[in-house]
């Protein structure tokens, strides 16, 4: 599902599309399960005060949404939960930015999420920004920002060459590097129905469904016996791609509550019910994933741009404070 909400800094419009994952629900559960700040009765009595149009129409509650169906939210001030907001401009010049996130700052409006994202910090210091990739909220690391519309097609195009390069911390012990190429699936076995998984192969299971091609080079950076710290580089931009791969792969991140060691914490989240041993498995209280590396020629002056990043304090072995060993 993607979502949109840019055309003011004072008026917030979410305007999602429907994907496989939200395609035959009803539209009240939907919401209730998207956006879990609201309970589903809330969800219902928003959609009766007008606030909800589906398809530029007031739609009743139980419509079963189909793919590609337009939803429309007009919510009033919503309390934003706390986030870093302490971004750093790793690189800059008169048309691009390269922003160094940190791990608990969405990239976009979400949720309950609008002032505390990095859309919002960045177009109220530099006007209208235009945001290349995204980085998941609890992702850390760099993505690219353009200060025109020009330049973000340019370097949005599938047939730019933009290279990314991603540091996790895995559960295991990682010391081989994986040509991992086959394809991303809906993960049928799960109760959440985002989740995906990756299969190996020239062709995509049968029956399979959201199939998408996917290749990510993995290689060891430091492994260990119970932790280790792999490289990534993604040859394919999907959803969830080296999370789910590295999942299936029986390498589960730290952090992670979806494609971690129990998704049931996941399912949690949403009653506020994640207990203190479930914070245990987790070891970390965010994903360990951080966008270490981009390398991108630059659209205007055609060089190459070349910018990296340390993993932070949370994510460093090195660190004390970790309290993996």
């Amino acid at each position: 599902m993607a979502e949109r909400q840019f055309e003011s800094l004072e008026r917030r419009v979410i305007r999602t599309s429907i994907d496989w994952s939200g395609a035959g629900q009803r539209l009240d559960e939907y919401l209730a399960g998207r956006f879990t700040y609201r309970s589903l009765p809330e969800w219902r009595d928003r959609i009766a005060a007008g606030e909800i149009m589906l398809n530029g129409e007031s739609p009743d509650p139980s419509r079963l949404l189909e793919l590609h169906d337009r939803i429309e939210y007009f919510p009033g001030d919503l309390l934003e939960p706390e986030a870093l907001l302490d971004y750093r401009v790793a690189w800059e010049d008169d048309s691009l930015l390269v922003i160094d996130k940190p791990g608990n700052l969405c990239v976009h409006p979400s949720g309950p999420f609008f002032r505390h994202t990095l859309w919002y910090l960045l177009c109220s210091k530099y006007g209208k920004i235009h945001l290349v990739n995204r980085l998941d909220r609890e992702t850390s690391g760099l993505l690219i920002a353009a200060k025109n519309p020009r330049v973000a097609a340019l370097l949005g195009k599938n047939s730019w060459p933009v290279h990314k390069e991603y540091l996790a911390l895995v559960f295991g012990r990682f010391d081989s590097a994986v040509d991992a190429r086959g394809f991303l699936v809906q993960d049928s076995g799960s109760a959440v129905r985002k989740k995906r998984k990756f299969v190996f192969g020239g062709r995509p299971p049968e029956g399979a469904v959201a199939v998408e091609s996917s290749r990510t080079l993995l290689e060891p950076v430091r492994p260990g016996d119970t932790v280790s710290l792999v490289r990534a580089r993604p040859e394919t931009g999907r959803l969830h791609q080296i999370r789910a791969t590295l999942f299936s792969l029986g390498y589960p991140l730290l952090g992670d509550k979806l494609y971690g060691p129990d998704e049931s914490i996941f399912l949690k989240i949403r009653s506020n019910a994640v207990t203190a041993e479930d914070r245990r498995k987790l070891v970390l209280p965010r994903q360990a994933l951080h966008s270490c590396r981009i390398v991108f020629r630059h659209p205007e002056s055609g060089k190459c741009v070349e910018v990296d990043s340390p993993l932070p304090p949370d994510l460093d072995l090195k660190n004390p404070d970790m309290g993996i060993y």
